[in-house]
C-alpha cells in the first residue's frame, strides 16, 4: 500500500502527470484486478488524447488538456478514496467491491469503469472546467466531442480484446446480452446533458447537490448491473 500510496496525495498538475500516476497503479496491481484492468483502458485513451493535443488536434489545447486533467482527477480522488479507507462514490463502488470476483469478466469490469467515469465523473468534470477557464459548457463543445469520439472509436477495440474467443461461446452468450444494454455513445450524451443542467443550475446548491448524488446513484445502479456475476 505504501508504494501506492506516493502517488495518492500529490494532485495533478498535467496531462503527464495524470499519466504517470495511472501508470504506477499498473505497476502495483495485479493484471487481473478489476479496477487495474479499467485503468489500462484509461491509460491507453488519456495517452492518446496526450498525443492529439501535442499534435495540433484539438482546436484549444488549453481547454482540451484542462478538460482531460480534470476528468481524470475524479478517477484518481475515487483511487485515493479507497486508499485510505473513504468510501469513494456512488458510480465507483461497485467496481472496487468487485474487483476480485472470479464471476466478473474483464470486459465486465472495464465497462464499468467506463460507465462510472462517463456517465457521472465527465459531466463534473465540464463543469470543473468550465470554472477554471472562466468559460460556459458551450466553448467546451468541441473538445468533449473530439474526446467523446476517441472514447467511442477505443471501445470497439476494447471490445474485441476483452471480449471471449468463440471457443467460449457459453460464456459469450449471457456476457453479450449483459453487455449489449449499455451504451457508451448514449453515456456520454447523457453526460452533456447533465452537465448544462448543472452549470445552469450552479446558482442553486441544494439542488446542485441534490441532482449530482442521484446522478451518482444511478451511475452505480448501472455499474453493478454491469458487474453481475455470470457461470465459468
Amino acid at each position: 500500500m505504501a508504494q501506492l500510496e506516493q502517488f495518492t496525495h500529490s494532485p495533478p498538475h498535467g496531462v503527464d502527470a495524470v499519466v504517470a500516476r495511472m501508470r504506477a497503479f499498473g505497476a502495483v496491481w495485479p493484471a487481473h484486478d478489476g479496477v487495474a484492468v479499467f485503468n489500462r483502458v484509461y491509460l491507453a485513451v488519456t495517452e492518446e488524447v496526450d498525443r492529439r493535443i501535442d499534435s495540433g488536434g484539438f482546436p484549444d489545447p488549453r481547454a482540451a488538456a484542462t478538460l482531460d486533467v480534470r476528468f481524470a482527477e475524479r478517477y484518481l480522488a475515487a483511487v485515493e478514496s479507497v486508499a485510505e479507507e473513504r468510501r469513494p462514490p456512488s458510480c465507483w463502488r461497485p467496481l472496487f467491491e468487485y474487483r476480485r470476483h472470479p464471476g466478473v469478466r474483464p470486459m465486465q469490469f472495464a465497462l464499468a469503469g467506463i460507465n462510472a467515469h462517463i456517465g457521472h465523473d465527465l459531466a463534473l468534470a465540464v463543469v470543473d472546467t468550465c470554472r477554471t477557464l472562466g468559460c460556459e459548457p458551450a466553448e467546451l463543445e468541441d473538445e468533449f466531442d473530439r474526446v467523446g469520439d476517441l472514447l467511442v472509436s477505443l471501445e470497439e477495440r476494447i471490445r474485441e480484446d476483452l471480449m471471449p474467443g468463440p471457443d467460449l461461446l457459453q460464456i459469450a452468450d449471457p456476457l453479450t446480452h449483459l453487455l449489449g444494454s449499455w451504451s457508451l455513445e448514449r453515456a456520454r450524451d447523457g453526460a452533456w446533458a447533465a452537465a448544462r443542467a448543472l452549470w445552469a443550475l450552479r446558482g442553486l446548491p441544494e439542488v446542485v447537490e441534490e441532482f449530482t448524488q442521484r446522478l451518482d446513484a444511478g451511475v452505480g445502479l448501472v455499474g453493478r448491473m454491469l458487474l453481475t456475476p455470470l457461470p465459468s
